[in-house]
């Protein structure tokens, strides 16, 4: 006879809901009971800001499953404006109040799932409670700045944070009207991705009619007759209205009562099956402690994608099947306007911290050909191991096909894969789609050439580090119309046409510094050089790496 299990979990949307219908899935006969302390189970709160920005028009849509549709497909009992209020691990028994009628009883469970979330942080700055000020995480957050722009008509708003939440807003508030200003503590927006890529997202940002300010943050808030004057740590600045976006902690008051294990972040620690510190008590989504997949540090990562992952490998070990959840690479991707923002893997500022021996190659390569019309140029940052060419993470700024391009990386990072990998790999071609020596291809081709050591580089803030007398060569191998256009000071021109002549009148023993647009002619006049006798050394990236983080 089949033995009827109790499974109860605690919140939805990502994690809490893929638990429970992969449940029903495997366990026909099992009680499911989902607890949700407001009104909406499964909302797609990476789709909200698009909603305040007029692209998502039908407010249901941000509705991924109605709990009539749990009912209905699923067989599970859904309990809205049910808030779990206590847990006691040893009698396995939660207690759970009515919002709305404030009533109080007990359930029992088996199993129990907890799928709390997190929640946006505020800062104890003085006003930030004010009626002006919105923070963006769930239905009715979204739902109170709509109204709020549709019946006062702001003109002016001021974002706190540039990360994926705070761009997007930026982004969607510009698009409602608004004159938008984004203030960002660090020296750059969007963290997963490092200050050098960082640094065509803010020129980009800032020509759209952002106004970026770094490097700052704000002190206090003061509601006046026409709306808002915020004091920054670096001057001040009025607005109509305010979205403070500075980034989310986990919900875990529950769990912490309750006695089961949380990490000094207060994010609930798990194991590879989901299994938290209490007998019988999984957990999943933006409460928990993660472990990186590439460097096997414990971090916080909060993305829906992990959490879906989560949920399911929660319910596969509630009935009986050993899934292990195999870590988060971090894989995230942005829309700011047209330009797409993608990373996976760690970034550079992770592989410094944690003493690894990486290096970093630059490439700009077309999404697809060239001669087909409308051919845009994507930055990719590629982060390897220096010792095996193991790929560890890459950074995408571009537009279309940024996307694809990421995620073939991410798909590389998961495997092992090498840059030795990435330049054998056949991917899809034809013109309007791509090249046949595809970006992917392209970082492996110039990775491969550094670790073979057919070239050699320095990066972009090695430049104000080189000898400023005549011990070295510098040389520009750009055309001179290119060149025109802007260099790097103490670069003389010296087109690649003209290097097989001009390098008779140059010292052999003096080693020889290029710089191009991109990279790619220096490397061929590396070559051409390097075969000659030289020692030559490209700059990564080239000046167009080297103009847009400098701007000269």
């Amino acid at each position: 006879m089949h033995t009827r299990q109790k499974v109860l979990i605690v919140g939805g949307v990502a994690g809490g809901a893929s638990a429970a219908t992969r449940l029903r899935r495997l366990d026909e006969h099992a009680e499911i009971i989902m607890l949700e302390r407001g009104e909406y189970v499964s909302f797609a709160n990476c789709g909200l800001p698009y909603y305040i920005g007029g692209t998502i028009k039908d407010k249901n849509a941000l509705t991924v499953q109605k709990p009539q549709d749990f009912i209905e497909k699923f067989n599970i009992d859904v309990r809205i404006f049910h808030e779990v209020t206590a847990i006691d691990t040893e009698k396995k028994v939660v207690t759970v109040k009515e919002v709305l009628t404030g009533k109080i009883y007990e359930e029992n469970y088996d199993k129990l799932v907890l799928s709390m979330g997190a929640s946006p942080i505020h800062p104890p700055i003085v006003g930030s409670d004010c009626p002006k000020v919105f923070t963006l995480r769930n239905i009715p957050d979204t739902y109170a700045i709509k109204d709020y722009i549709q019946k006062q008509n702001p003109k002016t708003a001021v974002v706190v944070g540039g990360g994926f939440i705070g761009v997007e807003m930026a982004e969607n508030l510009h698009q409602a009207g608004l004159d938008v200003t984004l203030i960002e503590m660090a020296n750059q927006v969007i963290a997963p991705i490092d200050p050098d890529m960082a640094a065509d997202v803010h020129h980009y940002m800032k020509s759209k009619g952002i106004h970026l300010s770094l490097e700052n943050g704000v002190t206090a808030i003061e509601e006046t007759n026409t709306g808002l004057h915020i004091t920054l740590t670096k001057g001040a600045v009025n607005a109509d209205m305010l979205i403070m976006a500075i980034g989310v902690r986990p919900d875990t008051a529950l769990a912490k009562q309750a006695g089961i294990a949380l990490n000094e972040r207060g994010a609930i620690i798990v194991d590879a099956h989901m299994k938290t510190s209490a007998k019988d008590v999984y957990a999943v989504g933006d409460a928990i402690e993660i472990t990186d997949s590439i460097t096997e540090q414990k971090g916080y990562i909060p993305l829906a994608g992990p959490a879906n992952k989560q949920g399911r490998i929660a319910a596969d070990n509630i009935c009986g099947i050993a899934s292990t959840y195999p870590g988060t690479q971090g894989s995230s991707i942005l829309k700011i306007f047209d330009m797409i923002v993608a990373s996976t893997g760690i970034n550079e500022k992770t592989a410094k911290r944690l003493g690894l021996c990486y290096d970093k190659a630059y490439t700009f390569s077309g999404n697809h050909a060239d001669y087909y019309p409308g051919a845009v140029k994507m930055a990719i940052k590629t982060i390897f191991d220096k010792t095996n060419g193991k790929i560890l993470g890459a950074q995408i700024v571009g537009f279309e096909g940024s996307d694809k391009r990421c995620d073939v990386f991410s798909t590389a990072i998961r495997a092992g894969m090498t840059a030795y990998d990435l330049t054998k790999l056949e991917l899809c071609y034809a013109p309007p789609f791509g090249s046949a020596k595809d970006p992917i291809n392209m970082a492996g081709f110039v990775i491969e050439n550094l670790l073979t050591q057919k070239v050699k580089q320095i990066h972009w803030h090695d430049v104000q580090n080189l000898p400023k007398d005549d011990s070295i060569i510098r040389i520009d191998v750009r055309t001179p119309q290119e060149y025109s256009v802007g260099n790097i000071e103490g670069f003389p021109n010296l087109p690649l046409s003209q290097i097989r002549e001009k390098m008779k009148e140059m010292d052999k023993a003096k080693p020889v510094y290029i710089c191009c647009q991109i990279g790619l002619k220096a490397y061929t006049a590396a070559r051409i050089l390097t075969q000659n006798g030289f020692d030559a050394t490209i700059i990564g990236g080239g000046y167009r790496l080297y103009h847009s983080i400098f701007g000269k």
